[in-house]
């Protein structure tokens, strides 16, 4: 049993969403639950697809979400650099090896006559394999010049995915494959393998796009003398829909865009290990720590697990309001309103308190709490949107607020004093709480929602809320 090592090795080619972070999280979690080691590695061999900045951003997310590794770019580790661009030298060395070996060719075709070679097998219904075309005699390899193709070895193969169970392939899956390009970049078929036999990579996870090449891989493991890592391959996140794989072109967020918006970095972690994994319990709340006590790549589901933002804002709520007081108020204050800093940080703290239990995520807090630090211009259409209040008229919504201010300005504005004139004022009225009490949420905050009504009232104070009950009654 090798010491378990873990990696992962995004290409810099944009932001990181769910899908992508989701095999950091996996690997991450194995790595740890076994008392074992994760690596980042960049893998850079596009120069083309290459964008600026996302070396920096990959590495921001991942501290983000507290996914520490312990080698990295801005890590110095043993078995470095940790960017495959900083390693050309190592991969020529190893395609000298092959070279030397017989098992690789420089290739002297041109893109005209690859072209050529597959039209040809289109027109006689075939498969197109390079091997049925490799050159007789190919020209001396120079490095940086002339592309460099792995001679195969064709044969059937059989082997053990840690996550689909056992998969084959028969010999029509291996084939000639560039290893290192014209420009003197390897490709992803030949870096990755000799980082991860170099870096010791004892586990590969990664996505089901690569099934069909890991024959190929195989075969290229056989001619390098090298022990394959143990292979998982998850399930795909998919889409909303659920028909497809999740995409940046479907609308698949930025995952440092969640924590922007105050998603708690435990709850976006539950959640994305909850795509396609789970202890086979009904737990669905889970601590870091249980989470990778609990997690084995056995527990991995082998179908596409769906993207369902609406239990992320469950999850992230529920999260939210188990914050203790003191926790709940640091992670709180870069979302306040601008019109909060005018007020005392204990008031902010009465504010917090009630719209604890309502916040999902806390971008959401300055729509939720604005009416308490500023008051807000009447909307006609609070009432005119609520079907049953608007079916009252105005005489009648005039009237009930006139009660309200003539009862509630003999309140001393206690919590318990509210709630029983309130509550007097629904047997005066005979109307139904949903409609009395929506009619003085609007009048007093000018908000659709709002958190308990009285506890509100109590907070706003009792010169504000009878001066916005005025407001709204002279309106009428």
């Amino acid at each position: 049993m090798r010491p378990v090592r873990t990696r992962f090795a995004p290409s810099p080619t944009g932001f990181i969403h769910v899908g992508n972070i989701r095999t950091a999280l996996f690997a991450w979690l194995l790595a740890r639950k076994n008392d074992g080691q994760f690596i980042l590695r960049i893998e850079d061999t596009d120069q083309n697809r290459q964008v600026d900045g996302s070396i920096e951003h990959i590495i921001k997310c991942l501290k983000a979400l507290g996914l520490n590794y312990n080698a990295g770019p801005d890590q110095p580790g043993p078995d470095g650099p940790y960017r495959q661009s900083e390693r050309l030298e190592l991969y020529r060395s190893y395609a000298d090896q092959l070279v030397a070996k017989g098992r690789a060719y420089a290739d002297p075709y041109s893109k005209a006559e690859l072209d050529e070679f597959r039209k040809a097998a289109a027109s006689n219904h075939q498969p197109f394999l390079f091997r049925n075309h490799r050159p007789a005699n190919p020209p001396v390899w120079e490095y940086g010049v002339t592309p460099l193709r792995f001679k195969s070895e064709p044969k059937a193969y059989h082997w053990q995915d840690q996550v689909m169970g056992q998969l084959s392939a028969g010999e029509e899956a291996v084939d000639d494959f560039i290893l290192i390009k014209s420009d003197g970049y390897p490709t992803y078929n030949f870096a990755h393998i000799i980082d991860d036999f170099e870096m010791k990579i004892s586990h590969i996870i990664r996505g089901q796009e690569f099934i069909a090449s890991t024959p190929n891989y195989l075969n290229l493991y056989e001619a390098l003398a090298i022990e394959p890592p143990l292979i998982a391959t998850p399930p795909p996140v998919l889409g909303a829909s659920g028909n497809k794989k999740l995409s940046k072109r479907d609308g698949a967020k930025d995952v440092l865009s969640y924590i922007e918006e105050g998603y708690l970095e435990p709850a976006l972690i539950n959640f994305i290990a909850s795509l396609g994994w789970n202890d086979g319990t009904t737990q669905e709340l889970y601590s870091v720590d249980q989470l990778i006590k609990a997690f084995s790549l056995e527990r991995i589901l082998k179908s596409g697990a769906r993207f369902d933002e609406r239990r992320l804002l469950w999850m992230n709520g529920t999260y939210i309001r188990n914050l203790n007081l003191e926790e709940l108020t640091k992670r709180a204050e870069p979302f306040w309103p601008e019109e909060a800093g005018a007020y005392e940080p204990d008031y902010r703290r009465r504010v917090l308190v009630l719209v604890q239990e309502r916040l999902k995520y806390f971008a959401e807090l300055g729509e939720l709490s604005r009416f308490f630090f500023v008051d807000l211009p009447l909307d006609p259409n609070l009432i005119a949107n609520n079907a049953k209040l608007a079916a009252l008229g105005s005489a009648m919504h005039k009237q009930l607020l006139t009660q309200t201010y003539t009862e509630l300005s003999k309140s001393d504005f206690s919590v318990d004093d509210l709630t029983r004139r309130l509550n007097a004022l629904l047997e005066s009225s005979g109307q139904p709480a949903g409609i009395l009490f929506s009619l003085i949420r609007i009048a007093s905050t000018q908000a659709p929602a709002s958190p308990p009504l009285a506890e509100s009232l109590e907070v706003i104070g009792k010169e504000r809320s009878l001066a916005r009950l005025k407001q709204q009654i002279d309106a009428l």
